[in-house]
């Protein structure tokens, strides 16, 4: 027998952490470059500069291009080697991180991802997703070493637009779903090449599930009035821990395989990922056929917290079967995870799915009224 576990070399989750960054990176290193999501940059870069430069640090602040393509990874990588720097910091969402993750390892630098929204499970992981310059899945690249500092500061986390933390939530949903998937499929884990998970890991993905399905409408709902209750605490880090070693540990499934699929339509570029994947994880319910109690609850679950249960949801109104049909042709494509469910897929019975979802969503709305 074999099995392995992966995570960061250590998670912070603390009001105000991002004021003490240098404490944490210190130690690490003493040339810093961070790259910060542009829509941030100006609120964040001053005082990052004088806490890191308070401790003695060398440090450049560079503005994130927007999306993690193979151009942008060159050329914070080719930042970081001309400026020798020995840390890179990711300050903002899942393509910063992302981006920072393969960049300090095409540079040989020191990992330290800065969550300010708690929308994906990217920052934990040693797995990144790459895109194409108009925002359509390129591929994963499954890193040899995890982070090896990731900071959640829940003051930010907590004041962001709460349609973020709904995302994390959708993406988050997804976690044990395609944890089960893999088990029942005997697909191995993103680590180590790949080999069977560990009963922690397992437990990770697990509790996963059990934190949203206890917390997420009332974190919602809390967010939504200003407020950072014990539910937000716990929701950061079932979206941002949880999740993402759930995922790296256990592997993904058709409910990421899905997303792969949305996004190659131009019409949902303006969904944000995990609203994708929580479509995604409905369709992945479908596929393998669980219990119509199963779904259901789960339909009821993303509607109560706002998250896309039917295609015109995710912006595609009109031919149904024509889209369904993209999206499953996409989501087939050699590579993606959808492969790594226990059935055996086909574009047909993908597409079939698809439809199947919308209309048992479609039903139980008219059955409320």
């Amino acid at each position: 027998m074999s099995s392995a576990y992966a995570g960061p070399g250590k998670y912070i989750q603390r009001a105000g952490e991002i004021s003490r960054l240098s404490q944490h990176v210190a130690p690490l290193g003493r040339n810093v470059l961070v790259l910060i999501d542009p829509f941030l940059f100006d609120r964040f870069s001053s005082p990052l500069q004088r806490d890191l430069e308070g401790a003695k640090l060398s440090v450049h602040l560079e503005k994130f291009g927007g999306e993690c393509t193979l151009a942008e990874i060159a050329r914070v990588a080719a930042i970081a080697r001309g400026k020798e720097s020995q840390i890179l910091v990711g300050v903002g969402g899942g393509k910063a991180a992302d981006t920072v993750k393969i960049a300090a390892f095409e540079a040989n630098a020191r990992t330290v991802i800065v969550s300010t929204i708690a929308s994906t499970d990217a920052p934990c992981s040693a797995v990144a997703v790459r895109y194409t310059s108009e925002g359509v899945y390129e591929g994963s690249a499954r890193l040899p070493r995890n982070p090896d500092l990731v900071v959640a500061d829940t003051s930010i986390v907590a004041s962001a637009p709460v349609r973020f933390l709904v995302a994390g939530i959708g993406d988050a949903l997804s976690t044990w779903f395609e944890a089960r998937s893999n088990l029942e499929s005997r697909t191995n884990n993103y680590v180590a090449g790949g080999v069977p998970p560990t009963a922690a890991g397992i437990a990770i993905a697990r509790a996963c599930h059990d934190v949203l399905m206890r917390d997420g409408l009332k974190a919602k709902q809390a967010v939504e009035a200003g407020l950072c209750t014990t539910a937000v605490e716990n929701l950061i880090e079932a979206n941002t821990l949880l999740s993402s070693i759930g995922f790296e540990n256990c592997g993904c499934s058709a409910a990421h395989g899905m997303h792969g699929g949305l996004t190659a339509l131009s019409e949902t570029h303006g969904m944000l990922h995990g609203e994708n994947v929580a479509f995604g994880t409905l369709c992945l319910l479908m596929l393998e056929n669980r219990p119509i109690q199963e779904i259901e609850e789960m339909i009821r679950f993303c509607e109560q917290v706002g998250l896309p249960t039917t295609l015109a949801e995710l912006g595609l109104p009109g031919d149904l079967r024509y889209y369904a049909n993209r999206i499953a042709e996409a989501s087939l494509a050699e590579g993606e995870s959808t492969h790594a469910c226990p059935v055996d897929v086909s574009v047909a019975l993908v597409s079939d799915l698809i439809l199947a979802l919308d209309a048992t969503t479609t039903r139980m709305r008219a059955a409320r009224h």
